[in-house]
């Protein structure tokens, strides 16, 4: 499916083929004009993200592929999201706004209190978390320049857990069978010698 997207932010130098986050899928874009954009959204992307929902006129997220030059501002961001979930909650603090999200069935080892999560493309900081819930703080900028001040209870997000923490079980876990085991100094003593576990 084909997904026509116009930008409220200019795009210098843009590419042909050039990666563009939306709500945190990552996707390529084409017929780049100005601050209009095509891309194509596989069946997949479509079934497993909240883009299937989108209609004409929807605001969503945009965001440029990082260069390795640029300064990172907030946490390592693929654009491969694990899952979607429902907003639970939404209760305002002053001018913040306090959301609760349940956690998606098989992440929860993933969602640490005060660790990294990004929801719709937004990097994020998890305030705390349940055993079927997490909760996140949202910044007045935030809301004024994300969808997240558009937000409901009950509306779908993309969620894409911290990437380093599926790499770092991936590295600790025991090879299946089959498989040919690989040997790596990155291991539990090694992680607590150096002040990663307590």
């Amino acid at each position: 499916m084909l997904f026509a997207i116009q930008s409220e932010f200019d795009l210098p130098e843009p590419e042909e083929g050039e990666s563009i986050a939306v709500n945190g899928v990552c996707l390529t874009a084409k017929e780049i004009s100005g601050r209009r954009f095509v891309v194509d959204v596989s069946p997949e992307s479509l079934v497993r993200t909240n883009l299937g929902k989108l209609s004409t006129g929807s605001v969503v997220n945009l965001e440029r592929a990082l260069r390795l030059a640029d300064r990172l501002g907030g946490h390592l961001v693929s654009g491969h999201v694990d899952a979607t979930t429902p907003v639970l909650a939404r209760k305002p603090l002053g001018d913040f706004v306090l959301f609760s999200f349940a956690v998606p069935e098989g992440l929860g080892k993933y969602i640490i209190e005060k660790g990294s999560i990004t929801i719709d493309g937004i990097s994020l900081t998890v305030n705390s978390v349940e055993a079927r819930a997490f909760s996140v703080s949202i910044i007045p900028h935030t809301l004024q320049v994300t969808t997240l001040g558009l937000l409901k209870q009950g509306e779908m997000v993309n969620i894409e857990v911290d990437l380093i923490g599926k790499y770092v079980e991936k590295l600790l876990s025991v090879k299946e069978s089959g498989e040919a085991a690989q040997t790596t100094r990155i291991n539990p003593a090694f992680l607590a010698e150096h002040g990663f576990l307590k």
